[in-house]
């Protein structure tokens, strides 16, 4: 028999199912009992691949459900799955439509399979997301502190200031002891944190948001990020290279830290000055110390190492 490929569109109550070659299509409810149904149903033919787009909170069940039953799961980015609707010409948006739109861009584009990250690192995304969630809402309530007039909205906001900052707080110790008790994250941790200008909230961001680090080459570790430079050309035109796409809160947390590298990491500062030097904008010679500071994470990380100044 021909293996498989399912896309499954995944909304808050149901799992619309479209599997092909066969062009079979299935409803089944986002819960435990369907999850029994629908592996029950994959098991019916060999499956190559199950593509899936991230929908928050209601894809993580599905997603340790079908892991626990060893199926090969693909995750892909909305956007990119969004692109390809557009490009092939299906412009109807249904769950049906969809389910079948991601099937025939698993094959089409043959989708690499991943492995689900486990329950422990589903757990502290969770715990990050909320964090970062809470940064943005003290970065709000700071603002408004500067416009506040009425003593009463004053002391509310300083009262709602301390609160914030009591849970992001209490967050990030949740986290830090979470990493503790599991001893290959807690090795991860430390590789990163001997990293000049990575911080333990950075590392702690890395581990996270980046599971795959230490399983990549160089190029693939700089286009998860985002930070891989995407080239313009055209005939004899040549335009300015940029970065787009990956995973921006990694940028986020690394800017900072590349900062802080450009100045006080060796290698890091030799690379920034060089590229000043050379006439680079301010921003494009930091982006390309973010660069090499993942790099530099994926390599100390896959050879299990800590950073020292003469193998950076």
């Amino acid at each position: 028999m021909i293996p498989s490929t399912i896309g499954v569109d995944i909304s808050k109550d149901f799992l619309d199912v479209y599997r092909l070659p066969d062009g079979e299509a299935r409803r089944f409810e986002n819960s435990k009992a369907g999850y029994k149904m629908l592996i029950r149903w994959l098991s019916e033919t060999p499956i190559e691949r199950i593509i899936y787009e991230p929908t928050g909170p209601y894809h993580r069940s599905f997603e340790q459900a079908l892991a626990k039953a060893a199926l090969p799961l693909a995750k892909v980015n909305a956007r990119q799955a969004r692109r390809f609707a557009e490009a092939t010409g299906k412009l109807a948006k249904t769950d049906r439509a969809d389910a079948a739109m991601l099937a025939r861009m698993g094959v089409a584009l043959t989708i690499a399979v991943r492995p689900v990250a486990g329950e422990m690192l589903s757990e502290l995304k969770e715990l990050n997301l909320a964090r970062q969630a809470l940064i943005k809402d003290r970065t709000a309530a700071k603002n408004s502190s500067k416009i506040l007039s009425l003593r009463l909205l004053q002391r509310q906001n300083a009262q709602r200031c301390k609160q914030i900052e009591a849970q992001i707080t209490a967050i990030e110790e949740e986290i830090k002891a979470r990493i503790a008790e599991d001893e290959q994250l807690a090795e991860r941790l430390l590789i990163l944190e001997s990293i000049p200008g990575i911080s333990k909230i950075t590392a702690f961001s890395l581990l996270i948001e980046m599971p795959e680090l230490g399983t990549l080459d160089g190029k693939q570790a700089a286009s998860l990020a985002g930070l891989a430079p995407i080239a313009r050309q055209s005939g004899r035109w040549i335009g300015h290279a940029f970065i787009r796409g990956g995973r921006a809160s990694l940028r986020q947390a690394l800017y900072m830290p590349a900062l802080v590298a450009a100045r006080f990491n060796p290698d890091m500062k030799v690379k920034y000055r060089a590229l000043i030097d050379a006439g680079k904008p301010a921003k494009i010679a930091i982006t390309a110390i973010m660069r090499k500071l993942i790099v530099l994470a994926n390599a100390l990380l896959r050879d299990r190492r800590k950073w020292n100044e003469n193998h950076a």
